[in-house]
């Protein structure tokens, strides 16, 4: 190769460096965004390093448009590979705002209606589904719960054999009369979409939403494809950074949440909410309205969306959670503010991150100034959640406590508690140690809850055998 053609090809690679690099991230304009952009920034790293994340990717949009865009650390550790924004991570829980969006698009081209019983599309499905419509899977009303317990996440299972399954488990409440936060429901819309267009559900997104709106590497989770730019899931066992657990490829392609998505899609996806395709002003509405129980009461939950009213602010809001990935979208109704994240590691604390993230634009969701502490008994902490996970769903094993503790403890009050938090069962998996003594031969912990408009401080004192004798919820 002469010196000038190599001379001109070493330019045509720095520009392209260039290029690259300054695409990592996109900068406000304004003074005010600026400001806080300077603690998003501080926010992200110092979660980063107290939670040992290796790599986030972070989007801020108004109006739908990206105001703050920026990548930090690694997609990968093993090869040193960094996160940009093409970066592809694991969708999780998010992925179900696509299930529901795919629905409501059969809607609007009238192929099914909201009303209509799920036993029109399952004929076998069980008779204690009768009154089971497409409407409650959609905000969790159905009755349905999570994973029966003898779904085995590493086997195959073809659909039918899933759903057979399903069908199995009993229904916690009669459909409407409650709420309970199951991914069976997306599962079983996923399957519902696919008998409806006689095409698998992840080919009815690529045709309906992603490709309409240019989300160029959104698709269905798959190990066997080659899929450039895809970042790895991580964990911390005894402080040591593993890779994600191994699940089997039919359990990692269900409609409860089994995307790959970037933070480019994601903020296509945010662009097109404010437009109307793929879905009608009217889809929208429904989407973001909250679930309406038989009893006339209302749960913070659309389709696919979580509800809520904070600190004068309507926020309509999901998480993910999902082999070793976590992620959160937040859109400000009012002021057209969406604060998008992915990481790449189970430790980070989504719901506190994105609280901080909401923070820098609006102070009054400033988290409360109490630090975590080092939680030397892992094993206390998962029977402590386990105990909070069980009030919250009102369902309570009473080995977990003393004999005389359940008569006082205001366990009513107790699951309000709880449940006025967005996603109970979220918010108490990422729950942090604040405080540990002992009192009266007694071990104490005390426990921050940190959800998106609020904290909770949980006090729960053990015995020397591990019952729990004592359990307070405080709002701080």
């Amino acid at each position: 190769m002469n010196l000038l053609l190599r001379s001109l090809l070493l330019v045509t690679c720095l520009t392209a460096f260039v290029v690259s690099a300054s695409a990592q991230q996109i900068v406000p304009t304004s003074s005010a965004d600026r400001a806080a952009a300077t603690s998003v920034d501080r926010v992200i790293r110092q979660q980063m390093s107290e939670n040992k994340i290796p790599g986030v990717s972070l989007a801020v949009l108004r109006n739908g448009k990206i105001i703050l865009l920026k990548s930090y650390g690694l997609a990968n550790v093993e090869h040193q590979v960094p996160v940009t924004p093409a970066t592809v991570f694991q969708s999780g829980s998010i992925g179900k705002q696509f299930t529901a969006a795919a629905v409501m698009i059969l809607a609007q081209e009238n192929r099914i209606s909201l009303d209509d019983k799920i036993s029109k599309y399952f004929p076998d499905a069980p008779l204690a589904w009768k009154d089971i419509t497409v409407w409650h899977l959609l905000t969790h009303t159905s009755g349905l719960g999570d994973y029966p317990e003898e779904i085995d996440l590493r086997r195959d299972y073809t659909e039918e054999e899933l759903f057979g399954s399903f069908k199995k488990a009993p229904l916690d409440f009669q459909p409407g009369s409650s709420w309970n936060y199951s991914n069976i429901g997306y599962a079983t819309l996923g399957m519902l979409i696919g008998k409806v267009t006689a095409n698998f559900y992840g080919e009815f997104l690529q045709e309906k939403i992603f490709k309409p709106l240019h989300m160029t590497t959104a698709r269905i989770i798959s190990e066997a494809d080659i899929v450039p730019n895809r970042a790895a899931g991580y964990r911390l066992v005894k402080g040591e950074l593993k890779n994600q657990e191994w699940v089997s490829p039919s359990t990692n392609s269900t409609a409860d949440g089994s995307l790959y998505l970037s933070i480019l899609d994601l903020a296509k996806w945010d662009a097109g909410l404010y437009t109307d395709g793929p879905l009608t002003p009217a889809s929208r509405e429904k989407i973001w309205t909250p679930a309406k129980l038989n009893d006339g009461s209302t749960k913070g939950y659309g389709f696919g969306w979580h509800l809520a009213e904070l600190h004068g602010h309507r926020l309509a809001l999901h998480g993910g959670a999902w082999q070793g990935f976590k992620s959160h979208i937040v859109r400000f109704l009012d002021t057209k503010l969406t604060i998008i994240f992915l990481a790449n590691s189970w430790e980070t604390r989504d719901f506190k991150l994105a609280r901080a993230l909401a923070a820098s634009f609006y102070p009054a969701f400033a988290l409360p100034k109490v630090t975590p502490i080092a939680d030397s008994e892992p094993q206390t902490t998962s029977l402590v959640r386990r105990a909070l996970m069980q009030l919250a769903m009102d369902k309570v094993d009473e080995h977990l406590f003393t004999p005389d503790v359940r008569a006082t403890i205001p366990a009513k009050g107790i699951r309000e508690s709880l449940n006025a938090f967005s996603l109970p069962v979220a918010v108490i998996h990422s729950s942090e140690l604040v405080e540990r003594r002992t009192e009266n031969n007694l071990r104490v912990f005390r426990y921050l809850l940190t959800d998106i408009g609020r904290s909770l401080s949980c006090t729960v004192k053990l015995t020397p055998d591990d019952k729990i004798a004592a359990l307070e919820v405080a709002e701080l």
